[in-house]
């Protein structure tokens, strides 16, 4: 279909690899945890934007820049990591006087958080190099428009990945809801969240 080949597998494989917990597993709960459902499905869509920016990439050969050059990966990564430990930290270190309104309550608008969640995503070299390695095994090598079995692929495993993003940002907005009525709780809550973003970020820097 569309110059692919193996798709079942690709579809099979795909799913695995979203419900293996990775940076983008972690971030989703952890805005969704702290801030509720809407920043977490305003994350999903982030998220899934930077995915099909790394398709699109992938598609036309970009990425191989990532895949071959060491100083131009390792730049893409530490800006990542910064990135992510930016964001940790501003929640770590955000003071609101109704804390049970948690970081929603700050001044980061919907398009801040979307902003945050695609730059999370389009900052992480692995996932370029993950979609440059991973979607030409299942281009047929006799396609006539590989770019097309390209976008077709990325498309499929972004739809099988946002629905399953979607189903982390409910459980996460629900863990949320218990402690949305006890300030001290929901304090707490927004500080762990932000070292969780910390840690992504040191992840990814110390990272191979």
């Amino acid at each position: 279909m569309l110059g692919t080949q193996n798709l079942l597998l690709f579809i099979s494989g795909g799913i695995l690899l979203n419900l293996t917990p990775g940076q983008d597993t972690f971030y989703i709960l952890g805005r969704s945890i702290a801030q509720g459902r809407r920043a977490g499905v305003i994350s999903v869509f982030g998220i899934t934007s930077g995915t099909a920016v790394h398709t699109c990439a992938a598609a036309f050969g970009l990425s191989a820049i990532l895949a071959t050059s060491a100083s131009a990966f390792m730049i893409v990564k530490i800006a990542g990591a910064i990135y992510l430990t930016y964001l940790g930290l501003r929640m770590i270190f955000y003071r609101d006087r109704n804390t049970s309104m948690l970081f929603a309550a700050s001044d980061d608008s919907d398009w801040a958080i979307y902003r945050a969640g695609f730059l999370s995503n389009l900052l992480n070299p692995k996932v370029a190099v993950f979609f440059l390695a991973f979607l030409p095994q299942f281009v047929a090598p006799a396609a006539d428009f590989k770019i097309v079995a390209f976008l077709f692929l990325g498309a499929l495993f972004m739809t099988t990945g946002t629905i399953w993003c979607l189903v982390l940002a409910w459980f996460g907005a629900a863990m949320s809801r218990q402690f949305r009525e006890n300030p001290s709780a929901a304090s707490r809550l927004r500080r762990a969240s932000g070292a969780l973003f910390v840690g992504l970020g040191v992840r990814l820097a110390i990272s191979k």
